[in-house]
């Protein structure tokens, strides 16, 4: 649903629900003409809005000009209605000037339905769809009427009647009602005038709206009527919601009002509440008697607020315990607010007390719970990352396992294979054989394959079996240097904390993989390595000099999420920068107090 249909079903309704209680009210006051009269306006009101929207849906010239034609028929009972309800109402207006415009809209009414399509166009062509306020709207295009002409000199001959009758309640002193009743239905008729004749002209292409303009005078015309109504029903109103408050008060246990007047130092306070506290049932209280009731801890908070309420002219809101007479003791939730004389000087304090033990116990209960939950969700994190170390100690263990098998197993047999081809190389040249240079090539490739196992041994090896992380980085970097050809610096706090094992080995991890995307992706010629102390982490950080990647498209590879998850399995974390052209840089950063927390660590 469009917000014209919206506005235009909300006009209808805002009319017909007037039409309604002011018909209702007739219908009890018999001789109450005006209420009947304006109960027509309004459904006259609504029946425009209704056809309004028609038209704006309207899909056909035909349909069109049927729809405008009916529109003419509550406009005439709405302008019959207008006069006879200014009449009655101000008690005012020339009887001439009311009954030549009756009868002239009789006429317009009358020529309406006598041409085709209606009184206002000799034929309409097309409809102009219109994209209004986020909807398509018909707006009509055709041929104009001259006898329209006749609508429109209505339109002034009211217009006249409506001056005349203002002017004429002006003078006789009902002012308010001349401005609320004429002011109003001359203003707005205006618009109606000028809408209808600019649209109808083709000086504007806009939908009809005149509907919005009739609401107006309906508002205005039903303010004025229901002026002593609303008053009188408002007081009656106030006065019911005062008694519901006092009764509701005297029969409830942890609700009452009270009253502070400053200048005689009195508080009026319900008889439920005297009961409760002890206090007599009738007599003089004063703040004395009230603070006593008051619980010894709380007393100075409730004083200072008090005062900074009364000296600031600021709302009161305080908790507070009180006493009560069997020696039990409530949680008061107690708010005010200072009124002022002429002077601005404040001279009582009128507030509520409401009784907020429950609600104060069950914020204790639910901070309790979330403790509860929050115990057992560290359990469940601690667990979890014990059982993630243990996974990672296991990996370790199997990683060295088959570093030494490696080193002990296919590195000796490939040192073998190397010296079996190094005396079969001199045999054959010593024999001046030409397959000499075969054996040769073949022992360096054993040579060549015995040393890419020790690497990849040392690799697997990590630093582990290290107990300084400075020196495991060094020795990595060394290795990387010879193998790889690639110039790798460390750089290292001579001042450092001691570093926990599992710490240790998952930074190596970390740096590790960190060179190997260096040199293999990012074909880096340098590596810078730092290891950084601060008062509350350290930080470890590898940057290269590679060609990098585009962070929004590789930025999510194993490796980097490797090297993510074990900064998080030592409650630290990992951030990769890196651009096109730009190199990489990669920062893991570890808190120092995770690690007697995380590892046990004395």
């Amino acid at each position: 649903m469009s917000w014209i249909t919206v506005a235009w079903s909300m006009n209808a309704a805002a009319c017909l629900t007037l039409a309604g209680i002011y018909f209702v009210v007739w219908s009890k006051q018999r001789d109450s003409w005006v209420h009947l009269l304006f109960s027509c306006i309004a459904l006259s009101a609504a029946a425009i809005a209704a056809l309004e929207l028609q038209l704006v849906h309207a899909e056909t010239p035909k349909a069109y000009g049927a729809i405008l034609r009916w529109r003419q028929l509550p406009v005439w009972t709405l302008v019959l209605s207008l006069v006879g309800f200014t009449r009655l109402y101000l008690r005012a207006g020339r009887p001439w000037l009311a009954w030549s415009a009756c009868g002239l809209r009789t006429v317009v009414l009358v020529l309406n339905f006598v041409f085709t399509p209606n009184l206002h166009y000799r034929e309409i062509t097309t409809l102009r769809q219109l994209a209004w306020g986020g909807e398509m709207a018909s707006v009509p295009l055709g041929t104009p009427n001259p006898w329209s002409l006749i609508s429109e000199i209505t339109l002034l001959l009211l217009l006249a009647f409506f001056v005349d009758a203002s002017i004429t309640a002006w003078r006789h002193g009902e002012r308010k009602r001349a401005l609320m009743v004429g002011g109003n239905i001359l203003f707005f008729g205006t618009i109606v005038a000028a809408q209808v004749a600019l649209v109808v002209w083709g000086v504007i292409q806009v939908p009809f709206f005149s509907s919005f303009a009739y609401l107006g005078i309906v508002a205005a015309l039903g303010y004025e009527l229901s002026h002593d109504m609303i008053r009188t029903v408002r007081l009656a109103h106030e006065l019911e919601l005062t008694e519901k408050r006092l009764t509701l008060t005297a029969d409830s246990t942890g609700v009452g009002l009270w009253e502070w007047d400053l200048n005689k130092n009195e508080i009026w306070v319900t008889p439920n509440r005297r009961a409760q506290l002890g206090l007599p049932a009738s007599g003089k209280i004063t703040f004395e008697h009230l603070i006593s009731r008051w619980y010894p801890d709380d007393r100075e908070q409730v004083r200072l607020a008090l005062k900074e309420a009364v000296e600031n002219g600021r709302d009161y809101d305080v908790e507070f315990r009180i006493v009560l007479t069997d020696g039990s003791v409530r949680w008061i939730e107690s708010r005010g607010r200072v009124q002022v004389n002429k002077d601005g000087k404040p001279r009582r304090l009128l507030g509520i007390s409401m009784d907020v033990t429950a609600r104060r116990e069950a914020r204790l209960e639910t901070q309790r719970l979330r403790q509860q939950r929050t115990v057992l969700l560290e359990r469940e994190v601690a667990e979890r990352a014990r059982l993630e170390r243990e996974v990672i100690e296991s990996c370790a263990r199997e990683q060295r396992r088959i570093a030494y098998d490696l080193h002990d197993g296919v590195g000796q047999q490939l040192v073998g294979i190397a010296l079996s081809a190094k005396l079969l190389e001199e045999q054959l040249r010593a024999e001046r054989s030409a397959e000499a240079d075969r054996a040769s090539l073949i022992a360096q490739l054993a040579n060549g394959a015995a040393r890419q196992v020790r690497l990849t041994a040392r690799t697997l090896e990590g630093a582990d079996g290290v107990g300084d992380l400075k020196t495991a980085l060094r020795s990595l970097a060394a290795n990387m240097s010879e193998n790889c050809g690639v110039k790798v610096t460390v750089k290292a706090d001579s001042s450092s904390l001691p570093i926990s094992p599992p710490v240790a080995a998952q930074l190596y991890r970390v740096a590790q993989e960190a060179m190997r995307n260096a040199i293999e992706h990012g074909a880096a010629r340098e590596v810078l390595i730092q290891l950084t102390f601060g008062d509350q982490d350290l930080m470890l950080t590898v940057q290269d000099d590679g060609k990098g990647f585009d962070a929004n498209i590789n930025g999510r590879g194993m490796g980097l999420r490797i090297m993510r998850y074990r900064a998080q399995c030592i409650g630290g974390s990992c951030e990769v920068h890196a651009g096109p052209g730009q190199g990489t840089i990669v920062h893991c950063r570890v808190p120092l107090e995770v690690q007697p927390a995380v590892f046990g660590l004395p």
